[in-house]
């Protein structure tokens, strides 16, 4: 078992970037998702984009600080369902497949972005 964080054997800051450069278009371009991202300003999306980094990199046992809020405060009132977290999931898969990620850090990452789900469905 290796002592390396999660963060470490994504491979760092500019991956799990990457990861998301690669997946929020995915989400925003789903006929499901796209609502969410609709009547909202390049510069707010670009922060929630950053946001997202910051969180994941946190979460993963990265040195950045999330500056965000909670999970539960920032779905509140969003109306995701489980048809949307489901589409969600599909594409995190499929992001983290075009990466070509070994197994374990696979399955990590979805393992936790997965224990997010009842902070996210509220």
């Amino acid at each position: 078992m290796s002592n390396k964080t999660l963060y470490e054997r994504l491979g760092g800051y500019d991956a799990i970037s990457a990861v998301v450069d690669n997946l929020l278009p995915r989400l925003q371009s789903d006929d499901l998702l796209a609502r969410f991202w609709q009547n909202r300003g390049e510069d707010g999306i670009a922060r929630e984009k950053q946001l997202l980094i910051d969180y994941l990199a946190n979460s993963a046992g990265g040195p950045l600080y999330y500056t965000g809020r909670d999970m539960v405060l920032t779905h509140k009132g969003m109306g995701i369902t489980e048809a949307d977290w489901e589409a969600f999931l599909g594409h995190l898969k499929a992001t983290l497949e075009s990466f070509s990620l070994p197994e374990a850090e696979f399955n990590d990452t979805v393992g936790f972005v997965s224990s997010l789900k009842e902070e996210i469905l509220v």
